[in-house]
Formats: C-alpha cells, structure tokens, sequence
C-alpha cells in the first residue's frame, strides 16, 4: 500500500493550528484551548505513528473534550489510553488563559473522558494492538479547538462550535472545511465516518461527492442511547455500511448500505 506523505498531514494540522488562533470569539465564550498549539508534541506523533498510510476508513470526531483533545492533543484523547494504549508523549505547554474548572494538565489528568475510553476501549477490545486497528481505520477532530464558557457559581460549560455565533461559525468552519480536504486526500479513505450527527454534517458539506460519508452514533455520555452499550451499537451500524470489525479483514461495502447513512 502507498504511504501517504507525513509531512503533508503535518503541515495541514500546522497551518490549520495557525488559522484557527487568527480567530476571534465573542462571548458566552470566554475561553478557546487550541490543542494543536499546546500539545503539539503528542499531537505531532500521533500523527507520524499512526497516520502515516492511506486508510480504508476514516472517522471524524467533532472537537476536543475537556479531559480529552484538550489534555493530549489527540482526538477522543483520553489520557490514560493515549499514554498506555497509543503510547505517546503526553507533554503539553498548558496555555496562559486557562479556566479554573478546566485546567490543562496534560499526563498528570486524573479525570477521564467517557467518549474518548468508549472510542479506544472499543478499538482496544477489537483490534487488541494500535498497529491492527490503525492498519486500516484513522481517526481526526474537524475541529481542533475546545470552547468554554462560564457556568453558574463560577463553573464551566463546553460550548460546541455549532453553537457559535453565525459569523464565528462560517470563519471556523472554512478553515475546518479545507483543512479536512486535504487530509482526505492525503488519507484516500472508501469511507468517512461521522461520529455524531455534527461531524457527519460537516463532512458531507466539505468533502466532494467522490467521498463517501456516513455516521454513527457518538459516544458521549450525555447520549442516553449512547449509553446503552454504544460499542455494540456501533459495529452493528458499521457492519450495515460493509465495515468489518474483525480484525484482519478488509472494508467491503454492502449493496444495501451503501449511500444510506447509519442510524443516530
């Protein structure tokens, strides 16, 4: 299989880096964590490890979670599976502006983050190796950045760029858009996978018609669904769209899948 050019992928994660901290947000928001910017020793290595091949598959998470992507720099990276699991660096620069009740603490992170342990975990249990499971599946954020605005009593809120002000949105979404572009291309996948309705939205909208985009359900906790055995639920919409779960074996699109987008 061709290998795809690293130093590619890099430079559009860099120049996606640099963009999204040229923009401006307005409140509610009072805090922007730019994962790329801080962590992206960790950043950087996930994607020389593992990105490096064209994927068969290629899922799309949403943006950093507090106690994931924000504290690792990796996307749904939840601290303990990106250290033991992935084995990568967890060295991070925590930005000057920081939120109390989310402060970037890179490796010495005790919480954890419940979309990012149910995405690797089920990866983990799977695939049993990274190597296995990243031999023919790839992961990325469209967004890279984690937005924070303040709760009552001085707590916080994550606030999802959906819900960002129509002209904050449009200047994100654009540099998002292209900067997913070009990593399709580099990647070559048959199929890109939405996790969650957002990620599928956006990738519909950005990517041409010769990507095949579908979804699944995401694993967020807030998803009462979700919540009810998510990594069952996902193989079998990824076995409805012709994606094999066994390890070893290739993406085979099925007749009846294929242009209908998983169930929610």
């Amino acid at each position: 299989m061709p290998r795809a050019r690293p130093n590619r992928l890099l430079a559009v994660q860099r120049a996606l880096r640099d963009a999204v901290d040229d923009l401006a947000f307005a409140a509610p928001v009072s805090h922007v964590y730019n994962p790329l910017r801080y962590a992206w020793r960790p950043a950087a290595a996930y994607f020389r490890r593992y990105l490096q091949t064209p994927k068969q598959v290629l899922f799309l998470g949403m943006n950093p979670g507090p106690w994931g992507m924000a504290q690792t720099g990796v996307p749904f990276g939840d601290v303990a599976f990106v250290r033991d699991w992935l084995r990568l660096p967890i060295e991070v620069e925590p930005p000057q502006h920081q939120h109390p009740k989310r402060p970037v603490l890179g490796g010495r992170c005790q919480r954890r983050e419940v979309s990012g342990t149910r995405f690797w975990g089920w990866a983990q249990a799977r695939f049993g190796a990274p190597q296995a499971f990243f031999g023919r599946f790839g992961v990325l954020n469209y967004c890279p950045l984690c937005f924070i605005e303040p709760g009552a009593g001085g707590n916080a809120r994550n606030r999802t760029p959906d819900k960002l002000a129509p002209a904050e949105r449009a200047a994100l979404f654009a540099v998002c858009d292209a900067a997913l572009v070009a990593c399709c291309e580099e990647l070559a996948p048959a199929l890109v996978v939405g996790v969650g309705d957002f990620a599928y939205r956006r990738a519909k909208a950005a990517l041409p018609p010769a990507f095949r985009v579908e979804r699944v359900l995401h694993p967020s906790p807030a998803s009462p669904v979700a919540n009810r055995g998510w990594a069952e639920q996902v193989e079998r919409q990824l076995r409805e769209l012709g994606v094999s779960c066994q390890p070893g074996l290739r993406f085979n699109p099925t007749p009846t899948a294929a242009n209908q987008p998983a169930r929610r």
